[in-house]
C-alpha cells in the first residue's frame, strides 16, 4: 500500500471523483484517510473528530479495503450499521475494482432462531391472536429469506411480543448442540463473517463478544487486524453496560417457560414443574414489591436492608435452588432441558451475586417497571478495562466521530476510555459554510431552567420560530416530562402536523418527517444522534436544555462522588464535557449538505448568563448568533423565497 493509491483514490482524478455524483475532494477528508492509512501500518491507535460533511465513511473504507487487513468496522447503532454495509461499503468496493469479501454481523436477537420458530408453532398457548397472526407471518417469511434478519420484516412491529420467541439470547440458544444448527441464520452469518475481509458490527456486539470472553465462551467475532470505532463517542456508555453485570426478572421468566415447554417436549409431568414454576413466580414478585412500587432507578443499598427485603431474597434463592435441582434430573432427557439446567444454574448464582455485596469499583443499582425488574453492578469508570483490552490486542485501533472533543481538547474522551495521553489525535473542520448556511438563535427573557413554567416558557418562545420555518423542525428535549407537554400543548396551536418518538419506529417517524409538509417532529435522546435529514424537510432545530445528564441516576451519582473523593471539580471534569459533546450531537442534525440552511435554537440562558456558556458556543461550529426573534425571522423569510414554487 503506498500513500499515492489513497490520494488518488479520493483525489480530482481518481473513481470517486469520476463516479459519483457530485463527489468533490475535500482536503479533511484526505488527511483523514491518510491518518488512518499510516495507524493501520504502524498497528497504533488514532482518535479523529470529523465535522459533519467531511465524508469520515470513505475516509476510512479506503484505506482499510487497499490495506489487505482484515477490518473489523464498529458503528453506533444497528441503523447506521445497516447503511455502511448496504450501501457504502459495495460502493467502495466497486470504485475502487477490489474483490474484497464483506460480512453484517449482529447480535443473535436480530436473527431468526428456526428451533425456537419450530417450537412456537406446535405452541397452543399463545398470549394473544396478534401473537399467532405475527407468528405465521414470520414462518412465511423464514422459508424464502436469505439472511434470516428479522430487519427484513417491517411490517411486524417492533415491540410485537412474537419477538422473543422467533429469536435466541445468549441464554437460551443450545449452540453446537442445537439440532437445527445446520439452518441457523446466526452460524451462516459467523461463517460469513470468519472468511470476510471487513466486517461490520455494532458497539454492543463488540463488548457482548469480549464479555462472552471473559466467561470461558465461544467467541462471536473472528480474530482481526484493525478495529475502527464509528461513532466513538459512544463507546465509554456502552462498554459500561458491558464490563459490569445485570439480571432481569424476564430472563428468569422466560426460563421458567421454556422449562415448562421442553419437560412437556420430552414426555414429562408437568404438574409439579407448573407448581414450582408458581412458586418462583410468586416469589419474583414480592421480592419486585420490595422494590417499590413505582417505576424507577434507584441504588441498591437504599433497598436491601428493609424490613422484608433479606427474606424475600432468601425465599427466591431457595426456590431457584429447588429448580436448579429439579432440572438436574431432568437434564438428561434433552438438549433443551439440559440448556434449561445451565440457565437456571447461571441465573441463580447472578442473583445470589447481585442481592449481595457490591463489588469494589461498582455501582450497585436496581431499576423497576410495572411488573419487572434489573439488577445492575456498573462500574464507576471504564478506563482500566478498557484499556487492558486494547493493551492484550496489539493491532489498530480508530476512533472517530463528528464529536469527540470540546474544544480543541481530546482529555474527555482520552481519560473515559484510558488512552494514552500521546495518542495522535486529530481534529478536522467540517467543510460545510456555517456563516452563511446556518443561523445561531438564543431567545431573550426565558426563566430559570429550574423554574415551574420553564418548558411551557420554552414552547411559547419557539411558536413563532416554528411559524417562521414552515414547521420543518426537530423540536428536541431532555427529558420525557417536557416531551409529552409538548406534544399536548403544541397542537393546539400550530397547524401543523406533528410526529412523536415512541408513537411509531424511529424509521417510520424519520420516513414520515420527511415526506410531509410542515411537519414537527418532538423527540427525546433517541434522535440527538445517528439521524441524517438533508434538504428542506428538516430547516429548524430546537433544543429545550443543555443535554446535562440527570445527577439522580444512580450511576451519574456515584460517579460524580468518586471524582470528589480524587478531589476533583465533578462538574467540570465530567458532567461538562459529556453534555458539550451531548449539545454538538443535537446540533449536528441540522446542517447534513453544502446546500442545506436553518436555525439552531438553543432555548437555555445558561448559555449566555453562565461562564461554561462560552465553552459550548466554542465547541458549536462557528454560526452567525442572534437572540433578535426579528432576525430569525427575516433569516426563514430569505431562505423561503430561495425555495422553488410547488407545481
Amino acid at each position: 500500500m503506498t500513500t499515492t493509491s489513497v490520494s488518488h483514490a479520493l483525489g480530482a482524478d481518481g473513481p470517486f471523483a469520476e463516479k459519483v455524483p457530485g463527489y468533490q475532494p475535500r482536503a479533511p477528508q484526505l488527511a483523514m484517510a491518510l491518518a488512518v492509512e499510516k495507524t493501520l501500518k504502524a498497528k497504533s491507535q488514532l482518535l479523529v473528530e470529523a465535522g459533519t460533511g467531511t465524508g469520515k465513511t470513505f475516509a476510512y473504507l479506503v484505506p482499510a479495503m487497499l490495506s489487505g487487513q482484515k477490518t473489523l468496522v464498529s458503528t453506533g447503532t444497528r441503523n447506521l450499521q445497516d447503511q455502511l454495509f448496504h450501501r457504502d461499503l459495495p460502493q467502495v468496493r466497486t470504485l475502487l475494482g477490489k474483490p474484497i469479501r464483506t460480512a453484517l454481523l449482529k447480535g443473535r436477537s436480530n436473527y431468526l432462531c428456526p428451533y425456537r420458530l419450530e417450537q412456537h408453532l406446535s405452541d397452543g398457548e399463545l398470549e394473544s391472536k396478534q401473537v399467532v397472526h405475527d407468528l405465521q407471518r414470520v414462518a412465511a417469511w423464514a422459508g424464502k429469506t436469505q439472511m434470516g434478519d428479522i430487519a427484513e420484516l417491517i411490517d411486524i412491529a417492533e415491540d410485537s411480543s412474537v419477538w422473543p420467541l422467533v429469536t435466541s439470547t445468549a441464554d437460551n440458544c443450545l449452540g453446537q448442540e442445537c439440532p437445527k444448527i445446520d439452518d441457523c441464520p446466526l452460524m451462516k452469518a459467523r461463517e460469513q463473517a470468519a472468511e470476510a475481509d471487513i466486517i461490520v458490527v455494532n458497539h454492543h456486539l463488540f463488548f457482548a463478544d469480549k464479555a462472552l470472553k471473559d466467561r470461558g465462551f465461544g467467541e462471536l467475532l473472528p480474530e482481526v487486524d484493525a478495529v475502527i470505532f464509528d461513532e466513538a463517542h459512544q463507546l465509554p456508555e456502552t462498554a459500561a453496560m458491558f464490563f459490569g453485570q445485570s439480571l432481569s426478572s424476564r430472563q428468569i421468566n422466560d426460563l421458567l417457560a421454556d422449562t415448562l415447554r421442553e419437560i412437556l417436549a420430552a414426555g414429562g409431568d408437568l404438574r409439579g414443574a407448573n407448581d414450582l414454576v408458581s412458586l418462583i413466580e410468586t416469589r419474583l414478585a414480592h421480592f419486585r414489591l420490595q422494590l417499590g412500587e413505582d417505576s424507577r432507578k434507584g441504588v441498591w443499598a437504599d433497598v436491601s436492608e428493609q424490613a422484608e427485603m433479606p427474606a424475600a431474597i432468601v425465599a427466591v434463592n431457595l426456590s431457584l435452588g429447588a429448580l436448579l435441582d429439579a432440572l438436574a434430573a431432568l437434564k438428561d432427557r434433552s438438549k433443551g432441558l439440559d440448556s434449561c439446567h445451565r440457565r437456571a444454574e447461571e441465573l441463580g448464582k447472578a442473583f445470589e451475586e447481585l442481592t449481595g455485596d457490591t463489588p469494589d469499583n461498582q455501582v450497585h443499582w436496581f431499576e423497576t417497571f410495572r411488573k419487572g425488574f434489573v439488577l445492575q453492578w456498573t462500574p464507576l469508570e471504564v478506563s482500566q478495562p478498557f484499556r487492558a483490552l486494547i493493551d492484550q490486542e496489539p493491532m489498530a485501533w480508530v476512533f472517530t466521530s463528528a464529536t469527540l472533543a470540546v474544544r480543541e481538547d481530546f482529555r474527555h474522551i482520552r481519560q473515559q476510555l484510558g488512552l494514552s495521553d500521546d495518542i495522535e489525535a486529530i481534529q478536522l473542520p467540517s467543510p460545510f459554510a456555517y456563516e452563511q448556511q446556518a443561523l445561531f438563535y438564543v431567545p431573550r427573557g426565558l426563566p430559570d431552567t429550574s423554574a415551574m413554567n420553564y418548558t411551557h416558557a420554552v414552547l411559547r418562545a419557539a411558536v413563532p420560530v416554528l411559524n417562521a420555518s414552515k414547521g420543518r423542525a426537530f423540536f428536541l428535549f431532555t427529558s420525557h416530562r417536557a416531551l409529552r407537554e409538548a406534544a399536548e400543548w403544541l397542537p393546539r396551536q400550530l397547524d401543523f402536523t406533528f410526529l412523536v418518538q415512541g408513537t411509531q419506529p424511529k424509521a417510520e417517524l424519520l420516513r414520515r418527517f420527511a415526506s410531509t409538509e410542515q411537519c414537527v417532529l418532538l423527540a427525546t435522546g433517541a434522535f440527538w444522534e445517528g439521524v441524517d435529514v438533508r434538504g428542506r424537510a428538516l430547516s429548524l432545530v430546537i433544543i429545550d436544555k443543555l443535554p446535562f445528564a440527570s445527577p439522580g441516576d444512580p450511576v451519574m451519582s456515584a460517579r460524580l462522588d468518586a471524582y470528589k473523593s480524587r478531589g476533583q471539580n465533578p462538574f467540570m471534569a465530567y458532567q461538562l464535557p459529556s453534555a458539550i459533546i451531548s449539545m454538538k450531537q443535537g446540533a449536528g442534525r441540522l446542517i447534513r449538505d453544502v446546500l442545506d440552511t436553518g436555525v439552531l435554537m438553543v432555548c437555555d440562558p445558561r448559555l449566555v448568563g453562565k461562564p461554561y456558556g462560552q465553552l459550548f458556543l466554542q465547541s458549536l461550529p462557528p454560526m452567525r448568533r442572534t437572540r433578535d426573534l426579528a432576525a430569525v425571522t427575516e433569516f426563514f423569510e430569505f431562505i423561503n423565497a430561495l425555495e422553488p414554487a410547488h407545481t
